[in-house]
């Protein structure tokens, strides 16, 4: 059974039970079950998730990319670091980056303030942040994949038989 293609099924839409990946692979449903439960167990998959449009479900969320320069720590870099910054719940993903700066902090809050609070008072007085440059989201097109709200009814023409 091909795994990467098994992986882009779940990727893709992650209800897909495993006789209906079974059916597009052709190959076993039991098969299906236990190479999947492999790869949770191996930490290839490492969750399942449910997109969701905060603001159709009437929460407001505020979210921002936060810039982050940091002083490398000998024999770790950057990862001590990374690592520290990951455990905040406000956190939503950290990446090591390429360019101006080295980290990519992407969070959630309530509020701005809330956003403003936790880059002031928690992340700039991490020891070896040097800077930070905080990006308020305005609004979101495409996440994930998948496009929020494209504006624009379905504009194909209907075929009927």
């Amino acid at each position: 059974m091909n795994k990467l293609e098994l992986l882009e099924f779940l990727e893709d839409n992650a209800r897909l039970t495993p006789e209906e990946i079974a059916v597009m692979l052709q190959t076993d449903p039991g098969e299906v079950r236990r190479v999947i439960q492999e790869l949770e167990e191996n930490k290839t998959i490492l969750k399942y998730i449910t997109l969701v449009d905060w603001e159709k479900a009437g929460e407001e969320k505020v979210s921002a990319l936060i810039e982050v320069r940091i002083t490398p720590q000998r024999d770790v870099g950057f990862d001590a670091v990374a690592r520290r910054i990951s455990r905040f719940p406000e956190v939503r993903s950290v990446r090591l980056m390429s360019g101006a700066y080295d980290l990519a902090v992407f969070i959630e809050g309530r509020t701005m303030r809330e956003v403003s609070h936790f880059v002031a008072t928690k992340l700039a007085t991490i020891e070896g942040v040097v800077s930070t440059t905080t990006h308020f989201v305005l609004k979101t097109y495409k996440q994930d994949g998948v496009i929020v709200d494209d504006g624009e009814e379905d504009r194909r023409l209907m075929v009927t038989p």
